[in-house]
């Protein structure tokens, strides 16, 4: 027997907030938070398991593997309906996000051009702005899976899903770039700018 990994379990968060998103609509919302309850779901679920198996077996390793992806899941959405609202608007010029992403990549254009390029490369996964616990300097990274790849030391700031289940209900896999556009309308830029340490 393990330690409890968790003391209570996970819930479910609802986003009533993202109503009346520009370009995003609420049968992809709706599709897209029955993904995310199945990761609060599996969470709980293995938390609950992976205590009642013996440490080091081949079940417990696997199970463990497993739910990095799971917690992962559940909390890059959380930050990625957190980091939306409809008609979201512009960044102000002279917020401390703007400054650190000046600071980081030259200018506004630059920094969105190389996130959105981030966003449409090729495959499943997300485009999430971090800011290095270090440094302070904000860097746009592709992640893949859930539990694979993110900076250690680093704060999710921006999280922009592009899995196909984040966009494929509003269109098609090739219009990535159309979702993209549409999540850059929608961006919280007072919750983004929240994260910054």
């Amino acid at each position: 027997m393990t330690a409890t990994l968790c003391k209570s379990k996970l819930e479910a968060k609802t986003f009533p907030h993202l109503q009346g998103l520009d370009g995003i609509g609420a049968a992809q919302l709706e599709q897209h938070y029955k993904l995310y309850n199945g990761y609060v779901v599996n969470t709980n679920t293995l938390t609950e398991k992976i205590p009642t198996l013996t440490a080091g077996s081949p079940e417990w390793a696997e199970l463990k593997r497993r739910l990095g992806f799971e917690i992962n899941g559940v909390v890059l959405h959380e930050l990625y309906f957190a980091n939306m609202t409809p008609n979201g608007g512009s960044l102000k010029t002279d917020s401390q996000l703007m400054a650190a992403i000046k600071d980081s990549y030259g200018s506004y254009d630059a920094w969105e051009a190389d996130f959105k390029a981030t966003g449409k490369m090729r495959g499943i996964g997300w485009a999430i702005m971090y800011q290095c616990s270090l440094t302070g300097n904000l860097i746009n990274m592709w992640i893949s899976d859930h539990e694979n790849g993110h900076p250690a030391g680093y704060t999710p700031v921006l999280v922009m899903d592009v899995w196909e289940h984040a966009y494929t209900v509003d269109y098609t896999p090739t219009e990535r770039p159309t979702y993209i556009d549409a999540f850059f309308k929608n961006i919280n830029w007072s919750e983004v700018e929240s994260r910054l340490a």
